[in-house]
């Protein structure tokens, strides 16, 4: 059985859907495109291609030695492509909870969130250093476990389609439920917002249902103010893709001992400053801290 690659297939229609959120913008939906935000977005976007392009064989070839030493020997079959793609959304839950709040990883993820607009194009906006934070670690166990490395791959393919359909201020609310079940526009708009109520909130790639679970879950109640805690004062597409692993070196050399410097890296981001994303929601609601559904 072969499986395409869903990413290649949606490329057309990422580009039909950029075009028609701006001539729905330009007659008055909700929404805007800065045109230098826009460019720094999509060479992101190329730059992680090319990554994907150097490292994507060494990273294939790991989950294909990964799967000679599998636990089980997991038939293809629909049920199975189903159930890999429903681990495989859990596993992204962890990576990306990790990338926000592990600051190694959040060296690459922050890229992903220092537009401060919002629209389908902010998707696009991807790291170049995915590969040396390790960012792939979290689907290693799927092969382990013994799902198809074809599976695996093209349900990650899947998720990452589906994501960029959320990263959008046109669509505002699902119906028939969707909004419980599903990582909806109104979800994702929390999750990119730098209000406190907002920060490290909503992680799920797919399903909303594990930030339900494991209590990360926030509504959208406000509107959103996009970026970071600490914005860009540039659109340059090189200091985007490395400012945070600068800073990091920068943290590490400045540290006065080990655990200074551990960290520095391994902490979760703003640890040194006193601005986490933890103190930040205190600091706004210090009675209680800030609630979330």
């Amino acid at each position: 059985m072969t499986f395409p690659d869903p990413v290649q297939f949606a490329v057309p229609i990422f580009i039909v859907a950029i075009l028609a959120e701006m001539l729905a913008i330009r007659f008055g939906a909700r929404g805007d495109y800065e045109w230098r935000d826009t460019a720094t977005s999509l060479l992101m976007g190329f730059g992680n291609t090319m990554a994907a392009v150097v490292f994507g064989a060494g990273i294939l070839a790991l989950g294909a030695a990964l799967w000679e030493y599998r636990l089980f020997d997991i038939p293809v079959t629909a049920a199975t492509v189903v159930l890999c793609f429903l681990l495989d959304d859990l596993a992204y839950y962890w990576f990306h909870r990790s990338a926000h709040e592990v600051r190694w990883f959040w060296a690459s993820h922050v890229v992903h969130h220092s537009s401060q607009h919002y629209n389908l194009s902010t998707a696009l906006r991807q790291t170049w250093t995915g590969p040396i934070s390790f960012s792939f670690a979290f689907r290693l166990p799927l092969f382990l476990i013994g799902f198809d490395p074809r599976v695996v791959f093209f349900v990650g393919g899947l998720n990452l389609v589906y994501q960029f359909f959320v990263h959008t201020e046109v669509v505002r609310r699902l119906p028939f439920g969707l909004e419980y079940i599903l990582n909806t526009p109104s979800h994702h708009r929390v999750h990119h917002g730098t209000n406190p109520r907002y920060l490290d909130r909503n992680y799920g790639g797919v399903l909303i249902v594990w930030d339900r679970l494991f209590g990360s879950f926030e509504p959208e109640v406000e509107a959103p103010r996009y970026g970071i805690v600490r914005n860009l004062a540039t659109f340059n597409p090189l200091w985007v893709a490395v400012h945070e692993w600068v800073a990091i070196a920068r943290d590490v050399i400045a540290a006065r001992d080990w655990r200074g410097r551990w960290m520095a890296v391994a902490g979760p981001p703003g640890w040194r400053d006193g601005s986490t994303a933890a103190a930040i929601r205190a600091q706004a609601a210090p009675s209680a801290g800030v609630p979330a559904e």
